[in-house]
């Protein structure tokens, strides 16, 4: 497992975004809302490209590319721009996010988020670093006193049951929390829990490239993962929810069961 390889992939490929930020895009549709740009997908293929030499034998679960299972027993999960949406409207709050799984457990992460030139990874075991320094959770034990990421799903649109979910979580949540941030990046949202920006992130029809790097770092910061139920999260489940441990449950308690 060479943490230092996917570094430098991601690192690289930073530079594809970079140059996209700041260029004029040719944005279509994967959803009502979803975008794409041919950044997404030109950052996708050099990093698959890089990811087969580098890692031979592991399956390469990319956003713009993947179809079929999320289920392997090694398996890399590839969001080539976490927060199209923002990089499309010129909002720096995106990442490139790679999860290196086995046999159902995430054992290395890289996200980088290159607008801001922040690099987050982590190795299991080992702890969860941002640009050299060490990552801690945060102390907050109080959820009264909490800051909560959240996003919405792109099933908004529909008015359906994720949206009257996002909709009554909310208003459980408001009156007994600080407040809520909504950034737009799920990989980062995470990374920044790790961080000890804020206590807790939690969200409704996410895919494994959006949260399969964060979740390690986050353990390894030492935060907890889990769905809504309070069980132990897993690729299919709708929902997911992160903390910093100690306000793990009465979070839980305030967001609507699925």
């Amino acid at each position: 497992m060479n943490i230092d390889r996917l570094k430098q992939i991601v690192l690289e490929a930073g530079e594809i975004v970079k140059e996209g930020y700041v260029s004029h895009k040719e944005v279509s549709h994967k959803g009502v809302v979803d975008l794409v740009t041919e950044f997404d997908v030109k950052t996708e293929t050099f990093i698959i490209d890089q990811l087969k030499e580098a890692f031979p034998g592991y399956a390469l679960v990319g956003e713009e590319s993947h179809q079929g299972s999320y289920h392997y027993e090694k398996a890399i999960y590839i969001d080539p721009i976490d927060g199209t949406t923002n990089f499309v409207h010129g909002i720096p709050h995106l990442a490139i996010s790679l999860g290196v799984w086995e046999e159902g457990e995430p054992v290395l992460a890289v996200v980088y988020n290159p607008i801001l030139e922040e690099l987050f990874w982590a190795v299991k075991g080992e702890g969860a670093y941002c640009n050299g320094k060490k990552l801690e959770v945060s102390t907050q034990s109080r959820l009264q006193n909490a800051l909560i990421a959240t996003g919405f799903p792109y099933a908004k649109v529909n008015a359906g049951v994720e949206y009257r979910w996002v909709i009554d979580c909310m208003t459980n949540l408001l009156p007994h929390i600080q407040d809520i941030r909504r950034l737009g990046a799920a990989a980062v949202d995470l990374c920044y829990l790790a961080q000890g920006k804020v206590e807790a992130f939690y969200e409704i029809d996410l895919k494994p490239w959006d949260v399969a790097a964060g979740i390690l770092i986050v353990q390894e910061a030492g935060g907890e993962v889990s769905n809504v139920n309070g069980e132990r999260y897993n690729f299919d489940d709708k929902s997911i929810v992160a903390s910093n441990s100690k306000v793990h449950t009465q979070l839980l308690e305030k967001l609507e069961k699925i």
